[in-house]
């Protein structure tokens, strides 16, 4: 049966609003324990600045106090993809209301999504979620 329903957990990474500032959003930290892996998926809204880029980073680490910058190694798909680069002019699907993922293959408890941008803009709205995959127990209850 395929059923990834019961197979998978959702939490917020980075709450929808807007990238209120230069240093961007950190993300809540994700405890991945009893999961095999991480799919980060991220919404962008509509970016009309032509200057705005958007940077991801994924930390992870054994402890929430420690975290470091995930090798590349470590993830299925890449911080730049999973980014948002300057364009002129903002096309629908590919660089303003767009969502795209990045995945999270490592062995460290705890793993965090954030979002940095080039540009301060309010008019820069961000989500992300964190799918946890793989579970060691399955089938797992909604929520």
């Amino acid at each position: 049966m395929n059923d990834l329903h019961s197979n998978m957990r959702t939490k917020t990474a980075i709450k929808a609003g807007a990238n209120a500032s230069a240093a961007g959003q950190a993300g809540k930290i994700i405890d991945r324990q009893g999961y095999g892996g991480v799919e980060f998926v991220v919404a962008y809204g509509e970016i009309t600045a032509t200057n705005c880029t958007i940077v991801v980073r994924v930390k992870e680490g054994t402890v929430t106090t420690t975290l470091t910058s995930v090798a590349d190694s470590d993830l299925i798909g890449t911080e730049v993809l999973a980014g948002v680069a300057a364009a002129t002019p903002r096309a629908s699907g590919t660089t303003k209301n767009v969502t795209k993922r990045l995945g999270y293959k490592g062995n460290k408890r705890y793993v965090q999504f954030s979002v940095v941008s080039a540009a301060v803009s309010a008019a820069v709205k961000v989500a992300a979620v964190a799918i946890l995959h793989s579970p060691g127990l399955a089938p797992q209850t909604n929520p």
